[in-house]
């Protein structure tokens, strides 16, 4: 026997379940409210017990993809998204280049929001923006709360509910941006100048400050 190599294993019974469902709802185009066939039709046709076919079900079920309902059985789920993705990702196992990635993916998110900020922005929103804006302490180059609780803003006035939930997913960056932001100078634009060119400003204006503000972000990235 050869050292290092390990006998190849075929998937398990509850894994070429999954894949078979899998397949079979996506092959009868299932939609949300749609109910599947029973845990003893799906033994029968799949010819395996029902214990693994409750095992394959109950992954399911986990994930969102599917959900019990009294008196009409197992019927598809509309799966949230974020939601299940945030119960597989815990910050503490997370390596460094998966961070890594994570953060350039909330600074190409931020980037973009400025159209949905100014079709959706409120007077209202604004000044609690402001507010946030304005209790951060002078001098700070950054604070890991008061990133939280202004960018968190800006996702939530987007009005846009699945960015409002990634980007409670994206916390762990900001702590990541906190420890790595010691290596550079902040941006030329602050949290307050945001939110002035929000209330006077133009999409254009915005965008470039926007930029301006993560610039120090990009810049690392170079490096």
């Amino acid at each position: 026997m050869v050292e290092g190599l390990k006998p190849i294993r075929s998937k398990s019974m509850s894994e070429m379940v999954e894949l078979s469902l899998q397949e079979y709802i996506k092959t009868h185009n299932y939609k949300a409210g749609d109910s599947l066939p029973t845990e003893k039709e799906l033994s029968t046709s799949l010819e395996v017990s029902r214990s693994v076919i409750r095992e394959a079900l109950s992954k399911f079920k986990m994930l969102g993809i599917i959900e019990s309902k009294k008196k009409v059985g197992m019927v598809v789920s509309n799966p949230d998204l974020v939601g299940t993705i945030g119960k597989l990702l815990h910050p503490q196992i997370l390596d460094n280049a998966t961070l890594q990635d994570l953060f350039e993916l909330r600074l190409v998110i931020e980037s973009g929001l400025t159209d949905l900020l100014y079709i959706r922005k409120t007077d209202k929103a604004i000044a609690e923006l402001e507010k946030i804006a304005l209790t951060e302490k002078q001098g700070r180059a950054f604070a890991i709360d008061n990133e939280i609780a202004f960018h968190g803003k800006l996702y939530e006035m987007t009005g846009n509910q699945t960015l409002k939930k990634f980007q409670l997913l994206l916390l762990p960056v900001f702590a990541y941006a906190m420890n790595m932001s010691k290596k550079f100078k902040p941006g030329r634009v602050r949290h307050i100048d945001l939110v002035e060119i929000l209330k006077k400003g133009d999409r254009k204006d915005f965008k470039e400050a926007m930029f301006e503000h993560l610039y120090p972000h990009y810049e690392r990235l170079k490096k």
